[in-house]
């Protein structure tokens, strides 16, 4: 991190953390961030559901909900950044102070509610967008809608000429009822109208699928076999959590989900179990606690193809995706892998 970021860090953690995030998407259109471009090597080089990445380090939804600082992401170090989540309607989403930085824990809790600028606008910017980077868009649904499975297929209908993959986010806690849509029998409702609407674009693309971190085995077991049956191209795991165990910082009680550090081993050993249970047929992405690229090479052997990060960022600035990947290399390295896709699931049993 350079000396720069550190004093814009510095800065930004005695504003609102909203306002603050505000700000930081303010200087990536203005130019004002770290520009290395896509880290790469022969060894970070991989392929995830079709996608060929420069490198496995991408950044998790939630960052650029609207899709408005895509360019300068995409020269921040990541391999491949997903937007949104996108809803089809534009909402405001909760009321305010709905994030909030837990420092002593390198967190963050949002109760945010998929706030966004609706399917038009998000879809307007995408199509502007240059064809170089690898772009995913977060499928969600209107709070006031329904239907969900409808909002989903409708957001997906109109963005996906403009975009690489897109994910059906079932799992936000912020959204009534969202996560109910995680059952056997609503999932597979759910991803059979999604892959039928997939199955009629003109440009058929990866579907992947987002799932909680508080899920039981028996949970689980059913999200391995909807996914199996599916033919959803991957699954990401996992999105924030309810649980508050051993926190320290004073907001720790906020509603809202949990993300960050304290994250970390838990969202691992779902996707360890998601890995076991798939034998690894689905792909998988990981999420949840990334802030180094010891975490991210652990999420790797654990039975990740690919890994996503936000709230890190927070505490390491957005030079960090690029430093991930380049440590990562030399993890690789070290350990005598010759790609990425050599070392996914190599220690999954440590996690079980």
């Amino acid at each position: 991190m350079t000396l720069a970021e550190r004093l814009a860090l510095a800065a930004m953690y005695r504003i609102d953390p909203e306002t603050g995030h505000g700000l930081a998407i303010k200087a990536l259109q203005l130019g004002l961030t770290p520009k290395s471009g896509p880290v790469t090597s022969v060894r970070l080089q991989t392929t995830l559901a079709g996608l060929s990445l420069p490198n496995p380090i991408g950044l998790a939804a939630g960052f650029d909900k609207n899709a408005t600082a895509i360019a300068p992401l995409l020269q921040s170090g990541f391999g491949f950044i997903e937007v949104g989540a996108a809803t089809p309607k534009p909402q405001s989403g909760n009321d305010k102070p709905r994030l909030f930085r837990l420092r002593e824990d390198a967190a963050a809790i949002n109760r945010f509610g998929f706030n966004n600028d609706g399917a038009e606008a998000i879809a307007t910017r995408l199509a502007q967008r240059s064809d170089s980077g690898i772009v995913g868009l977060n499928l969600g649904a209107n709070k006031t809608t329904q239907d969900k499975a409808a909002d989903f297929c409708k957001v997906l209908e109109r963005c996906a000429p403009y975009i690489d993959f897109a994910t059906v986010n079932v799992s936000s806690p912020n959204t009534e009822k969202l996560r109910d849509l995680q059952g056997k029998a609503a999932l597979a409702s759910l991803l059979s109208d999604v892959m039928q609407t997939r199955a009629a674009l003109e440009r058929p693309l990866p579907v992947f699928l987002k799932i909680a971190p508080d899920l039981n085995p028996a949970d689980l077991e059913d999200i391995a076999e909807v996914a199996t049956t599916s033919g959803i191209s991957g699954i990401i795991a996992t999105n924030t959590t309810l649980s508050r165990e051993g926190l320290r910082s004073a907001d720790r009680d906020q509603q809202g989900g949990l993300s960050g550090q304290p994250l970390f081993e838990r969202s691992t050993r779902i996707l360890a179990q998601l890995s076991r249970l798939t034998k690894g047929t689905v792909p998988l992405i990981g999420v949840g606690g990334v802030s180094n690229a010891e975490q991210a090479y652990a999420k790797i052997r654990a039975g990740a193809s690919a890994v996503q990060l936000y709230t890190a960022l927070v505490y390491g600035g957005l030079s960090l995706a690029g430093q991930i990947a380049r440590d990562l290399d030399g993890l690789l390295q070290r350990d005598g892998y010759d790609s990425v896709a050599q070392a996914v699931g190599t220690e999954q049993e440590t996690w079980l």
